[in-house]
Order: structure tokens, then sequence, then C-alpha cells
């Protein structure tokens, strides 16, 4: 069994255990609902729009909050989706801002509230925090530690002021 295979073995089986949350981008999600069509991991060829079929129904299947994370991002239960923008395209070329957002998402799932406002939520705080890193940052050296410190400064005056 090569490495490839024995991932998607381990990730089908985790889908066992009823996670609370799924948050990939577009080819994970796809290949976890088994629709893959692209590309694998962080260098994804899909768009999320064109994974949202398959996040909503893996969301009721699993009967859990699935996010694609793109461009946009797509949260859904597999009845409710919300659609998230913005976030800064250095997101994409800096390796762990999705992992940061799993993490995210995980710990927003134990609030108290309706799961999938609270993940949203969380990806809406993780975007601001993006946008806000590119404009102090140069190039994604510069990024990282703009992105930490963006997520530390952060508060609800300054998400508010976005909107």
């Amino acid at each position: 069994m090569g490495a490839l295979e024995f991932r998607r073995r381990f990730c089908l089986d985790l889908l066992s255990l009823r996670p609370a949350a799924i948050r990939g981008n577009a080819s994970e999600i796809l290949a976890l609902s088994g629709m893959a069509l692209g590309g694998r991991g962080v260098d994804t060829t899909e768009a999320a729009l064109a994974a949202l079929p398959a996040a909503q129904a893996l969301a009721r299947q699993i009967n859990c909050i699935v996010v694609v994370t793109g461009e946009v991002d797509y949260v859904t239960n597999g009845q409710r989706t919300l659609s998230i923008p913005g976030g800064d395209p250095l997101m994409t070329r800096i390796v762990g801002t999705g992992c940061a957002l799993s993490a995210v998402v995980a710990a927003s799932c134990a609030l108290p509230g309706a799961a999938l406002d609270n993940v949203a939520s969380a990806c809406c705080w993780m975007k601001l925090a993006g946008q806000v890193a590119a404009e102090r940052s140069e190039g994604p050296g510069s990024f990282i530690p703009a992105f930490l410190d963006a997520l530390y400064h952060l508060d609800m005056e300054a998400a508010n002021a976005t909107n």
C-alpha cells in the first residue's frame, strides 16, 4: 500500500469517529467524499465552489460541519451553507494557515450556540487576520509573524469595523 492510499484509508477511518467538523481544501473534501477530481493537499486544483456539493453530502452523511477553504470559504451542515469571502492570496502560499484554521474550527465547535455559526465566525476571524497581515507585511517571510500578531490583536471592535 502506498503512502497516499494509507493516508486515504486513515482519513476514512477517522470519518467513522463522527468528527464535529471537517476542514479541507476542495481536493481534500472531494477525496473524502469519494468524488476526487484533481490535485491533493495544499496544491489543490479544484475551486472551493466545485467541492460544495461534495461538502454538503459529506456533512449530511457524517452529521457534522464541513468547511471547504479557498478564495471563498464554504461552511455547511448539509442543510445550510454560508460563504465567507476575504483573506489574502498570500494565505495560500504559506504553509500552516490551513492547519491553524483547522485548530480554530475545532475549538469553535466546543463553544455554546449553533456550531455552523461558530465555525463560520472562526473562518471570518482567520480571513480578517490574513487581510490585516497582508497589509502589514512585505511578502511571505514577514506575513507569518504579521498573521500571528493580527490574531493576537484582533478584537470585536476591529472585526465589526470591517463589516
